[in-house]
């Protein structure tokens, strides 16, 4: 093993151990815990880290997927395959009030619509299941808000986040307390990178949604933003045409407002030989992170995950 191969995989043991710890910790401290599940590559290394923790006990919280309708079909067809593989609580929860709406994101624009079927549907679910911590797959280095947000993030009983009242967390010490109606949400990835996040899926073998690895899909060139056209209710503008094009997705979301890559990478190998060399922000093709200045921090004010 080479000083530098030895080097990463001590770096992602260590990783590792923190994200169980925090993990373990949690389940110590709250009495209904739960996992939000958003089907990409950090919810996958969540999960697994999350199985490892408690193994060989089953999971000793359910997951949460907050479904707005709109993801992407291979999206759903690996959540429900992995979930009855692997025998897991899912809990999927979506604003029945704001479909019944019609509330969709070519109508409705991605801030209202990201507000109702994210941010309301999530704390929906939340204060129905009478949730108190939430585990989410959110890193620092993803988006300039995420980099505030300590890894116990306090929620008031709105569900709300005010970045000037965050807790210290000194040498690793969390301090979970909350009363009645407050809540948590805790990031046991704060400090993994998206390079961390493959090199991890590398090693231990994690599968993941095949729209991250490179295939020919029918794209449409909107403004510079390659989405795909996934299902017919993608509303093209006029001039505009699917062509097939060799792409993959760095990040996942719903697929009207998620912008592709092109790529020739088909493996998790290539995929990280491509990020070492890329120049541009791993959110670049989230549209819902630039649809004001300072988006998703006011969506997370708001009580966005």
């Amino acid at each position: 093993m080479s000083e530098h191969t030895f080097a990463r995989a001590s770096h992602l043991s260590e990783m590792e151990a923190e994200s169980i710890h925090i993990l373990r910790e949690t389940v110590a401290e709250f009495a209904n815990p739960v996992m939000l599940y958003s089907i990409g590559k950090d919810s996958q290394v969540l999960l697994h880290l999350a199985r490892k923790a408690f193994h060989p006990a089953p999971l000793p919280f359910p997951l949460l997927h907050v479904d707005t309708t709109w993801k992407f079909r291979d999206m759903y067809a690996f959540r429900d395959a992995f979930v009855a593989r692997h025998g897991l609580r899912l809990i999927i929860h979506r604003n029945q009030r704001a479909l019944a709406e019609g509330i969709n994101p070519f109508d409705h624009g991605s801030q209202k619509y990201t507000h109702a079927m994210k941010t309301q549907a999530l704390l929906e679910a939340l204060a129905a299941h009478g949730f108190d911590a939430a585990f989410g797959g959110a890193r620092r280095d993803e988006e300039k808000s995420r980099a505030k947000e300590r890894v116990f993030s306090f929620r008031d009983r709105h569900g709300q986040w005010d970045p000037r009242r965050q807790r210290p967390e000194l040498w690793n010490l969390f301090n979970g307390r909350v009363d009645a109606g407050e809540s948590m949400r805790v990031f046991p990835l704060s400090n993994w990178t998206e390079l961390d996040v493959w090199h991890y899926v590398l090693r231990e073998r994690i599968p993941v949604v095949p729209l991250y690895f490179a295939a020919e899909r029918p794209v449409i060139d909107r403004g510079g933003t390659l989405l795909m056209v996934d299902d017919e209710r993608m509303r093209l503008r006029p001039g505009e045409k699917p062509e097939l094009r060799r792409v993959r997705f760095r990040t996942l979301g719903c697929y009207p407002l998620s912008g592709a890559i092109e790529s020739s990478a088909t493996t998790v190998e290539t995929v990280i030989h491509e990020m070492v060399n890329a120049r541009q922000s791993e959110r670049q093709g989230r549209l819902i992170d630039h649809d004001e200045e300072g988006s998703m921090e006011l969506k997370k004010r708001e009580g966005y995950f």
